[in-house]
Formats: C-alpha cells, structure tokens, sequence
C-alpha cells in the first residue's frame, strides 16, 4: 500500500493584542490540511525569514497604518491580512491601499478567515466585493497608464478569465464558473499579467476596464 506523501505546511504568522481573539483565530485553522499558524509579537515574527503570509488583527488599533507601514518597510515581502473593525468600509479601501492582500472585518467567522487566508497564499486579493469595487474606482479616477500598444491579444479562455476577475471572482470561483481546474485559473491569470505588464489583479482589472470602456466609447461614437 502506498502511503501518501506529507503536505508541508504554509506558515502564517497571527499578531493580535486581544489574546481571546489570537486563541479564536488559531482555531480557525486547528484542522487545516495546510496552514500552519505562529502566533506572536509582531517584531519576533518580521524576524522570521520563513514567514510570508501575517494575519494582523487591527480591529482595536488606533495606529494600523503606521502598523501596516511598518510591516511594509521591514518586510516587503511578506503578504498582510488584515482584520479591522466592523462596518468600515473606508477602513478596508485604505488598509488594501496600503498594501494588504486581504480585508476581513472583525466579525468575520472561520469559513471566510480561511477562505482569505487561502486566497492570499494562491496570490489573489481578498476582500468584500464593494471594497475591491470602490478600490476599482478611486484607481481609475487617478491617471493610471494605459494598455501598452500594441494591446495585447487574448485567447478566448484568457478573455473569459480576465472578464471574471473584472467582476472581483476568485480563483476558486473562475475555476467553479468555468469547469477547469484551480490550477489552470492560476496558469490563465498569470499569463494575464504577463501579457499585460500588470503586477496585480486589481490593476489588471482596472486596466481592462479602461480599455472595455475606451472601446465602447469608441463604438458609439
């Protein structure tokens, strides 16, 4: 009998300063097959080079954005999920602006924790449709770079992915939508951005916009 192989597991550190809340998140992932959770003070974890994912819980923080800063400066590398208070939207456009690769509010439950976490670790954003929506429109209301010209050009199924995460869709929900497997979204979406010059799907999907909307314009006039 073969005995499957071992998953090694993804370490994502977790700083709170409720100590009920830091042992509540780390429940969240008691049975993931997958992520490990470090939780501890937010320098100790900096200091470990193997981290690159950190949940920060904001929630109770008058100082998140020098908190988020800070993070930045010391460890560019490292992909922040950040946890803020409840019913903020503004809160979350600025905490994804400011570098966050994921926004839960501080009454989100285990499913959408980990669904966030997840969606990091796969390289997308994470965050409620209308915060990604608002973050959409204030970037397109800033002069953004166009296309590059000549525009690229896309296949049929890369056209299909790119028009789903313009409509905020996950990698799992493109997957879903399209009856592919995860992977191959991630294959599409990096192609994508390779094609576009694009370092980000937010900017990627803004992008897209502007060109689908230069088009129509064009069309009508």
């Amino acid at each position: 009998m073969q005995v499957a192989p071992e998953v090694e597991s993804i370490r994502v550190g977790l700083v709170s300063s409720e100590p009920i809340r830091m042992m509540g998140l780390c429940s969240f992932f008691d049975d993931h097959a997958s992520v490990l959770i470090v939780a501890g003070g937010l320098e100790a974890l900096l200091a470990d080079a193997s981290l690159r994912y950190l949940i920060l819980d904001l929630s109770h923080r008058v100082d998140w954005t020098a908190t988020q800063s800070f993070v930045k400066r010391l460890r560019p590398d490292i992909r922040q999920i950040v946890i803020g208070p409840a019913g903020e939207e503004e809160f979350a456009v600025c905490s994804i602006e400011a570098g966050a690769r994921a926004y839960l509010d501080l009454n989100s439950g285990p499913l959408a924790v980990r669904q966030a976490v997840e969606a990091v670790i796969q390289g997308s954003i994470w965050a409620p449709r209308r915060t990604l929506s608002k973050i959409i429109d204030r970037l397109m209301s800033q002069n953004v770079p166009s296309l590059p010209l000549p525009a690229p050009i896309f296949s049929p199924r890369e056209r299909q992915v790119l028009d789903l995460i313009m409509a905020a869709c996950s990698n799992r929900e493109i997957a879903m939508r399209l009856g592919i497997e995860e992977r191959t979204v991630k294959a599409y979406v990096a192609s994508l951005m390779r094609k576009t010059g694009m370092e980000n799907r937010v900017a990627l999907s803004v992008q897209a916009t502007q060109v689908s909307m230069r088009e129509l314009r064009s069309i009508s006039s």
